[in-house]
């Protein structure tokens, strides 16, 4: 059955789709990934989005359920060249096509992937909808996807109520503050010997605090940071607590935020596991994951705070900041990458080693 992405811009992309689905508004943003779409589908930050995946054939190695990042498809809807529809893999328990169905999310097949990113990418992030209708009225739909927002995805990404994760002898106890976290953050430190007690975003930060936990982390997850200016009110505090603290993606810009520093939306964002960054102290350059669509402005720290210590090789843009006087590391990549390239998992050991002293 043919379907269609109509852009706010007015462009139109033609594809098909096997089931038949409602008209769907959502935020339309690229993938360069060529695997790792089940851990992007299931990816929480997603949420308020439509993925469009770069690479041209989607699903030739299916669905295993230990790849997944979250219970869900977080993304309103997946565009894609082709997709696979007999996957070849000893660990595949399911095809891309049937997890799709089952969950109900919307799939356009036969895109014209390489227009639509090149769209995307010279005129920046657009809203878009999917119809199946094939008379429309274009002016009315474009004032309905301006109009778009996405929403508190936040509040609607994050655990509903505090629960832990145990290991045996755990060597340290880490409280997570979960803004739609990648469960691949929680198996990162599970790995590394440490118990993980998850609470919701809006968590006070006295509630946090007061289970004297040896370390903090603040997770990924969705939308504008600007808009979850509670939470940018407790993570402040949990700084002055002076406990050791690990901020990824979204928690890396609350921190700033919460310093006074500002943020800004990129023009396309960074999505993908081939983003290159370097550590301005050593020169080394790391591969990384990212799934981001703002970023912290540097020049807008006080540098008696915090130093950048990584940017992105590709267009500038700030990565991490090293705070003075406080044990806390903040990164806009995915050191726990899943998918994409592992090379800065090591920062997860760095945090652990910020946490000895508290022994």
């Amino acid at each position: 059955m043919k379907a269609y992405l109509i852009l706010e811009d007015g462009h139109v992309f033609e594809g098909v789709s096997a089931d038949v689905f409602e008209d769907t508004i959502s935020e339309i943003v690229f993938n360069t990934s060529m695997t790792g779409y089940p851990e992007i589908l299931t990816d929480p930050s997603y949420a308020g989005q439509a993925v469009v995946m770069t690479y041209p054939i989607i699903g030739n190695y299916g669905i295993c359920r230990d790849d997944l990042e979250s219970g869900q498809i977080r993304p309103d809807f997946f565009l894609l060249r082709e997709m696979a529809r007999m996957p070849s893999n000893f660990r595949c328990e399911e095809s891309l096509g049937s997890f799709l169905e089952e969950q109900h999310t919307p799939v356009i097949t036969g895109i014209d992937t390489r227009s639509l990113t090149k769209l995307l990418r010279e005129s920046g992030t657009m809203n878009g909808m999917i119809t199946m209708k094939e008379s429309y009225d274009i002016g009315s739909i474009k004032e309905k996807l301006k109009l778009y927002r996405t929403g508190n995805v936040v509040g609607r990404m994050t655990c509903p109520v505090k629960y832990k994760k145990y290991v045996p002898h755990a060597k340290r106890e880490i409280a997570l503050l979960d803004f739609g976290t990648k469960q691949n953050i929680i198996r990162s430190l599970l790995r590394r010997g440490c118990s993980v007690t998850v609470y919701p975003a809006d968590t006070a930060a006295e509630k946090i605090t007061e289970q004297h936990p040896d370390g903090i982390v603040l997770s990924n997850g969705p939308g504008d940071p600007k808009e979850c200016t509670g939470i940018i009110q407790e993570v402040r505090k949990l700084y002055d607590s002076g406990i050791p603290m690990f901020a990824v993606c979204l928690g890396h810009q609350l921190m700033a935020l919460a310093l006074g520093a500002d943020t800004y939306r990129l023009k396309y964002g960074h999505r993908g596991g081939n983003h290159p960054v370097r550590n301005l102290l050593t020169g080394k350059v790391y591969m990384t994951a990212q799934n981001h669509g703002y970023a912290v402005d540097p020049e807008s720290m006080d540098r008696t705070v915090a130093e950048p210590l990584f940017e992105n090789v590709n267009d500038g843009t700030n990565e991490g900041f090293l705070y003075r006087d406080k044990k806390l590391l903040t990164v806009q990549f995915h050191p726990e990458a899943s998918p994409g390239p592992q090379d800065t998992g090591c920062l997860f050991d760095h945090f652990l080693k910020m946490t000895e002293v508290n022994e």
